[in-house]
């Protein structure tokens, strides 16, 4: 059992399709993505500790390093960021970037995944 739950835990899918950026089982759509910000592993740290908003969605996992920072721009949503750790950061923050910045924007199919994490995120 506690097996089967640590692979659960591990197992969270970051993705960008359909218009929309699913991390876990949260979704946002990407007409409410704003600044979108790959962290180092220290910015990282210090964003999930000393400088983390209560409001904000949290993905974490304690063997990833790195993250990016998601700001969003939804008035209705107290939600101020997302921030979500991962392997690639970079390649995140710029699935995010491209598939915003997109003719087809948050209605369009998009990437179908932001990274290739399809189980690590």
């Amino acid at each position: 059992l506690m097996a089967a739950l640590l692979l659960a835990y591990g197992n969270a899918v970051i993705s960008v399709a359909g218009g929309e950026l699913r991390a876990g089982r949260a979704r946002i759509g990407l007409e409410h993505v704003g600044a979108v910000e790959p962290l180092t592993p220290e910015a990282a740290r210090l964003a999930a500790g000393r400088d983390a908003d209560a409001r904000a969605f949290l993905l974490l996992r304690p063997y990833r390093k790195r993250a990016v920072r998601v700001h969003l721009t939804d008035p209705a949503d107290p939600t101020p960021y997302w921030l979500l750790s991962t392997r690639r950061p970079d390649a995140l923050a710029a699935a995010l970037t491209a598939a915003a910045a997109s003719p087809r924007g948050a209605h369009g199919p998009g990437p179908t995944t932001a990274q290739g994490e399809q189980h690590a995120g």
